[in-house]
């Protein structure tokens, strides 16, 4: 551990690096888990106000959620795990050396990403269930926005185009329009 003088050695120098290393990953691979989640809450509350009006209680939201960022993270702490075994294995078969894993090292890292995992996927979770299906029904999802159906007011004479085009109001992603759709329900350009 100390060398002859006291100080560190080189190996446990380096052996705090890799800590720190490993423990930035973690914690990034922690907030990605988040941001999923919470991307994965936004895009599917539709799904949690139906799910709730259908008798799912707070509790199963919060359940699906979270066992959905522990599987997220635990397969990522598995694909991690192999992948750094085969490149230490590849590493010290180029090198002639005898490769050496420990499998408890493995074993730990891959229950710390899925401890990790499931810290960060508590706030979606908790955030999903929390929705009351009222709003989850009725609200229109971020990034959309309401495009008419039948040609603008400015085109139509009749008042019954009129009322005709606004109950044909349809709400959609803004990147699944194409371009000239969305030009038809703005105003014309003045030439």
């Amino acid at each position: 551990m100390f060398g002859f003088d006291g100080r560190p050695t080189a190996d446990d120098a380096f052996t705090g690096l890799l800590l720190a290393l490993g423990s930035i990953a973690l914690l990034v691979g922690g907030i990605g888990v988040a941001n999923t989640m919470v991307i994965s809450v936004l895009q599917r509350r539709r799904e949690i106000g139906l799910r709730r009006a259908l008798g799912a209680t707070r509790s199963h939201i919060r359940l699906q959620f979270l066992a959905e960022a522990l599987l997220l993270s635990t397969l990522g702490g598995l694909a991690g795990a192999v992948l750094g075994a085969a490149v230490s294995a590849a590493i010290a078969a180029a090198n002639g050396w005898a490769p050496v894993i420990p499998l408890p090292v493995l074993a730990a890292g891959v229950g710390a990403t899925t401890l990790i995992g499931g810290v960060a996927g508590l706030y979606p979770a908790i955030r999903a269930a929390r929705t009351p299906p009222t709003v989850a029904l009725t609200r229109v999802p971020p990034g959309s926005t309401t495009v008419a159906a039948a040609p603008p007011a400015a085109r139509c004479r009749s008042s019954s185009a009129t009322s005709a085009r606004r109950s044909n109001r349809h709400t959609v992603p803004y990147g699944t329009l194409p371009a000239w759709l969305v030009r038809i329900g703005s105003p014309p350009a003045s030439s």
